[in-house]
């Protein structure tokens, strides 16, 4: 099912982090004054709503849902945080009795939180994020091609790397994650087949501290690339980075490839020799908010395709690379990959 997908207003990312502080607490659609037939929440995974990646995105595009149609934060829609993995049905039962009835699981590690609670609730929609729930008519689940983004990702590093050594730091291996790793390494393989790819993985995608360690040792390692597809860990990866990058000229730095939402605004530092520069090279983009904000719009409109699977892709704008910091060549040949892959003559592996 292809939906053609369209650009997202970005909230600021200090309006988020004030907003961020954990579940809210006082959305009873009792109180609410508004006529909207629909009232929307989201539940994060442990990354939070200010991850500045997935989960953030997808509020994002609730919050642009909201503002589209002139609705009330925590009245018509709201977010519910999540601080572990125990607090992921308690979220799903808090947004029903809240009066919420279009309930978005974020992250597939809410996938068997909402597996439990659909069939209890047949009045609610439900939409499960990067997983699948089979056979329940009120759960709509939505996936990415995210190993496609990741090639393009994977072709920028090698043509940009001065080491021939570049690194992948994932978050919790999966299925998901497996798709960012393999499309990273076979891209950049696609251009260098000698190249050095040094993958490590967090154990967590809230994890800053081990994120920043891992991507350390890699910098270290001689890896002057880095594509994180880690959530909230991936914060880490670009403190790691900017205290490599202030001890070096600016011609020697190094880089971060971010994940899910353009990530430029957190590569701005100054390097050793005084210049203003900015070290992320680019970033693979993954339309969460947008697919939130369409399934939002569609039960609007008395259109929730529950019981579907619904694929973004690059070849519909649900995937695809921000090309901060690309040079000419590179920016050529991320645009020779993505045609290939869109002509067909490449098909770029899922799993590793």
């Amino acid at each position: 099912m292809n939906k053609k997908l369209v650009g997202l207003g970005v909230v600021s990312l200090a309006a988020l982090t004030l907003a961020a502080c954990g579940s809210r607490t006082s959305n009873s659609s009792s109180s609410s004054s508004s006529e909207s037939s629909v009232k929307a929440a989201i539940v994060t995974d442990v990354g939070g709503v200010d991850d500045r990646s997935f989960n953030q995105s997808a509020w994002e595009g609730l919050t642009a849902w909201g503002d589209e149609n002139g609705l009330t934060e925590n009245t018509d829609y709201t977010y519910f945080q999540s601080a572990s993995e125990s607090d992921y049905v308690t979220n799903l039962d808090s947004a029903v009795s809240g009066g919420y009835n279009l309930v978005f699981g974020i992250g597939f590690a809410l996938e068997s939180a909402i597996a439990e609670v659909a069939p209890n609730n047949p009045d609610t929609n439900y939409v499960i994020v990067d997983s699948v729930v089979k056979d329940q008519d009120n759960v709509v689940s939505v996936g990415f091609a995210d190993h496609e983004a990741s090639y393009l990702a994977g072709v920028a590093a090698a043509k940009s790397t001065k080491s021939n050594h570049v690194g992948f730091i994932g978050g919790m291996e999966g299925v998901v994650i497996d798709r960012f790793e393999a499309g990273f390494v076979a891209g950049a393989k696609s251009v260098n087949p000698d190249i050095k790819v040094t993958i490590d993985y967090a154990g967590s995608f809230a994890d800053a501290a081990k994120g920043q360690t891992l991507a350390a040792a890699q910098y270290a390692a001689g890896a002057d690339v880095i594509f994180h597809a880690s959530g909230g860990t991936g914060n880490g990866v670009f403190a790691a980075a900017k205290a490599e990058n202030e001890t070096r000229n600016e011609a020697d730095k190094v880089w971060v490839i971010g994940v899910d939402r353009d990530q430029s605004a957190e590569g701005e530092y100054t390097s050793k020799d005084g210049k203003s520069s900015n070290f992320v090279l680019a970033s693979t983009l993954k339309q969460v908010g947008t697919s939130v904000k369409d399934l939002a719009n569609k039960a609007l409109a008395g259109e929730f395709p529950g019981g579907e699977v619904v694929t973004f892709s690059l070849a519909d704008g649900g995937v695809d690379l921000a090309e901060t910091n690309l040079s000419d060549d590179a920016t050529k040949a991320v645009a020779d990959a993505k045609k290939a892959i869109l002509d067909g003559k490449v098909t770029v592996p899922e799993a590793p």
